[in-house]
């Protein structure tokens, strides 16, 4: 394509090289191959159910380890706004009906004093209307109290990223997910002097926000979990965006420029990249509890974590001696069966290797990133989560796929997807030095071909937008990777706001 004066310039600020928007042209082009697997990922076949004897072995593992001295961080992703978490409050405020009209609007204001946030909105409500909540609703004025909670003046909750809303009730006030998510960090992944390290990742315009929020809390919570707190945030490098297209593949242009979109989580493999930890935890902001519903929680972490630091050692005591020679054949054998049934990565030509081959096989398996995944039982609609799938090289290794990267025309492939019994709820601990303690170059362990393609209204126009291989999907593709089964109440996401009102928030 010919490039204009005023789109260099715009590829220079967001340093995108020209071959990169040429590349990302050509994916929007030609889309992406689905993706081939063998075998949904299950109990006894890619997924561990962990017994009691493991659980409490991997929790001494994991004690032991934070007394080491070793650096434990977590990461949370938490740069999304929180208007899709009120999407039909916003339809209800836009709508043509002044009274609840479906029964997710009935369930709010029949609930309404059970929200963490209802006694801040009522004081908001009282500043500018002179009436409280309870008046507005017999008065059948509805929509007046949803503005109030969804735009300034007001609360602005619509406006605000997830990480500064009130999910849950303490006494005296209510807490933010951001502080839970202190919280949490707290009670597992403290080190042996008490220090606690979080990295949130926040979009730039929310970043004074999220740092005013910390500097607020830090006092109260080192005191009051007798921890040393250090807060790091990030934003999604400009790097990372990914350029539209119209459906003809031409690129999207406004005001005659090159648009841009953000390229979805899997960018955030840059920002996990830069962080300098021994070991990095990684869960969604809006996947927290209250203090009184977390032990499930800390006891899994601790599991996942035990279960990693394990696995960790013998791959280090693996590559150390694979780069000073070929291990005897009966040394051999055993790292390929650790291979094959621990970390469940097979070969169909493994056995035909020379010693050297075989070697050379087990280093390049061994030296690479690590995660210990939890997953949970799917007990509703089948769909993405884990699977046994092949890669390009020939091998075959647990991944965490979406639906849409499977064939939907493919009968045997949809029969696996419908066989899947475990989801994936974004509950990672990973590993992202070598053996000798440097840390790998993630990017490098990307699956380019496993992005996909999403249609998106940009002002009327239909425009194609590139997404990249996701965080824990595609750009975690040549790890090393084990699926542990947690159970269900470790998983308590927010996606609407009626989610509040479950009992794993109350």
């Amino acid at each position: 394509m010919n490039l204009k004066e005023n789109d260099l310039k715009i590829l220079e600020e967001r340093g995108i090289s020209e071959e990169k928007l040429a590349s990302q042209l050509r994916q929007l082009s030609e889309g992406f191959p689905y993706l081939k697997i063998e075998a949904p990922a299950t109990v006894g076949n890619g997924i561990t159910l962990p017994s009691e004897d493991l659980m409490r072995q991997s929790v001494e593992i994991w004690e032991k380890y934070r007394a080491s001295g070793a650096k434990i961080m977590k990461m949370t992703p938490a740069s999304g706004a929180a208007s899709r978490m009120f999407k039909d409050l916003f339809s209800f405020l836009n709508g043509k009906n002044n009274t609840p009209d479906n029964d997710f609007i009935k369930k709010f204001f029949a609930d309404i004093e059970s929200f963490p946030f209802y006694h801040r909105l009522n004081r908001e409500v009282l500043t500018l209307h002179e009436r409280s909540i309870d008046s507005l609703v017999k008065e059948k004025k509805y929509k007046e109290i949803v503005d109030v909670l969804l735009n300034v003046p007001g609360l602005g909750y619509g406006h605000l990223p997830k990480a500064l809303l009130m999910f849950h009730r303490v006494p005296g006030t209510s807490r933010t997910p951001l502080e839970e998510h202190i919280a949490e960090g707290a009670q597992y992944a403290s080190d042996k002097d008490g220090n606690v390290n979080l990295h949130f990742t926040v979009s730039e315009e929310h970043l004074p926000l999220v740092e005013a929020k910390i500097e607020e809390v830090k006092a109260f919570m080192e005191h009051h979990y007798g921890i040393r707190l250090n807060v790091t945030l990030s934003v999604q490098k400009p790097s990372t965006d990914t350029v539209a297209a119209l459906p003809s593949g031409e690129p999207y242009r406004e005001n005659d420029a090159l648009f841009f979109r953000p390229g979805g989580h899997g960018a955030l493999i840059e920002n996990l990249n830069d962080l300098d930890a021994d070991v990095i935890f990684i869960k969604n902001i809006d996947n927290v509890v209250p203090d009184a519903l977390r032990n499930p929680t800390i006891i899994y972490k601790q599991v996942i974590g035990g279960i990693l630091v394990g696995t960790k050692l013998k791959i280090n005591q693996y590559c150390k001696e694979l780069k000073e020679g070929v291990p005897s054949e009966e040394r051999r054998e055993e790292m390929l069966t650790f291979l094959r049934n621990v970390l469940c990565v097979t070969h169909d030509n493994a056995d035909n290797m020379s010693p050297e081959e075989e070697a050379e096989y087990l280093f390049s398996k061994f030296n690479r990133p690590l995660r210990v995944c939890g997953m949970v039982k799917n007990e509703g609609e089948p769909g993405g989560g884990p699977f046994l799938a092949f890669n390009p090289d020939g091998t075959v290794s647990p991944q965490i796929l979406e639906s849409s990267q499977i064939d939907p025309d493919n009968k045997e492939a949809q029969k696996m997807l419908k066989e899947a019994t475990h989801f994936n709820p974004v509950d990672l601990v990973v590993a992202t030095k070598d053996f000798e303690g440097r840390n790998f170059n993630l990017p490098d362990f990307v699956d380019p071909a496993t992005g996909f393609i999403s249609e998106k209204s940009r002002e009327g126009v239909t425009i194609k937008a590139l997404e990249l291989p996701g965080l824990w999907n595609g750009a975690m593709s040549d790890w090393n990777t084990i699926f542990v089964e947690v159970p269900a109440e470790t998983f308590n996401p927010v996606k609407t706001v009626n989610d509040l009102l479950r009992p794993s928030h109350q």
